[in-house]
């Protein structure tokens, strides 16, 4: 890298947009346009100052949770009133997930007059990876209530060959004209403390609207991180492949292990990612479940409550260790999921 550049502020990348977008073609069949690339120092980052850009404070903002944490946090940070308009558990799956799009609740929050719907996709905590036709269906209602979709995409390269992951800005003309997308490979390579995501867009007008971004949400971002995106994307992928093998093993083997020593913890195995979103409401362990289980189990799971208030009976494990850790950790849950 010191034979390319120097250890000084990030300059211009301009393989930073050839690099994703050859990623994205091969990976999902997507066509960039590496000139719609921009560079920010995470993903949070390039939430916050694309809302800063198509937003004012006080303007309202989807979400559906439960969901990533940090959700609540950038709505704060821009000063934005969140709507909740929680996913739905069905006795119906779609595409293999139980938890469904609340579509009336969506329409009366557009109609609302929201300005932004912040969706994660795939889904973090529940591993769901939404369908071609969902996707499609945010869109039409976006331009019709004129509101701005941004698309968490981070946990894109990790999903699982049994799914396909389709791109919000992939769908059609009309997610162009809505969409936002902002992604990184910190999720895939585990890069995030390198310091580097991506803003990509597919509309001539949105793109002139984030031209607005401040300057310094590219210079902020570390030229390790930039090379190291920039060589996960152009060369990373036979590791990405040999990591979804073990992750692959590791999400079955949760459920193996559930089903053998913790029986009562409800679970279904994710297509993407390596979360597990595991209900323990049948075990009466209070409103924060995770703290019995550190206190008495020693084993730290996320929170559940931080993902939305109803879900309190809910904790999220952190699969990508190895199996011998996932053994123990679940040979210690078993004294006390009784």
């Amino acid at each position: 890298m010191i034979d390319h550049s120097d250890l000084g502020y990030l300059g211009s990348i301009p393989e930073m947009g050839s690099a994703f977008a050859g990623f994205a073609q091969r990976r999902w069949g997507w066509t960039v346009d590496p000139l719609q690339v921009r560079i920010a120092a995470d993903v949070g980052v390039g939430v916050v100052e694309v809302l800063r850009v198509i937003t004012k404070p006080g303007d309202k903002i989807l979400i559906n949770s439960p969901v990533y944490p940090n959700f609540f946090t950038w709505c704060d940070e821009t000063h934005l009133e969140h709507l909740d308009v929680p996913l739905t558990q069905s006795d119906a799956e779609i595409n293999g997930s139980n938890w469904i799009l609340d579509w009336d609740g969506i329409e009366r929050a557009y109609a609302s007059g929201i300005k932004a719907h912040l969706i994660s996709n795939p889904h973090n905590p529940l591993g769901r990876v939404y369908t071609r036709d969902e996707l499609s269906r945010l869109a039409d209602l976006a331009r019709k209530y004129k509101v701005y979709i941004l698309s968490d995409e981070i946990h894109a390269p990790l999903t699982f060959s049994e799914q396909t992951f389709t791109p919000f800005l992939a769908i059609s003309d009309t997610a162009r004209e809505v969409g936002i997308t902002i992604t990184a490979a910190s999720k895939g390579w585990n890069i995030a403390g390198l310091k580097c995501a991506i803003i990509v867009t597919e509309n001539a007008r949105v793109h002139e609207t984030l031209n607005a971004i401040a300057p310094a949400t590219h210079y902020r971002a570390s030229l390790l991180g930039a090379f190291a995106t920039v060589t996960a994307f152009e060369k990373g992928e036979p590791w990405l492949d040999q990591l979804m093998v073990q992750l692959d093993r590791n999400r079955n083997l949760v459920a193996t292990l559930i089903e053998s020593m913790t029986p009562g913890v409800g679970y279904r195995i994710p297509h993407c990612s390596y979360l597990a979103w595991l209900d323990l409401s049948k075990f009466n362990l209070g409103e924060d479940p995770s703290a019995v289980l550190i206190e008495k189990a020693k084993v730290a799971f996320v929170p559940g409550v931080r993902f939305g208030q109803q879900s309190t009976q809910y904790v999220r494990l952190n699969f990508a260790t190895s199996p011998e850790i996932l053994h123990e950790a679940f040979n210690r849950l078993a004294t006390v999921l009784k």
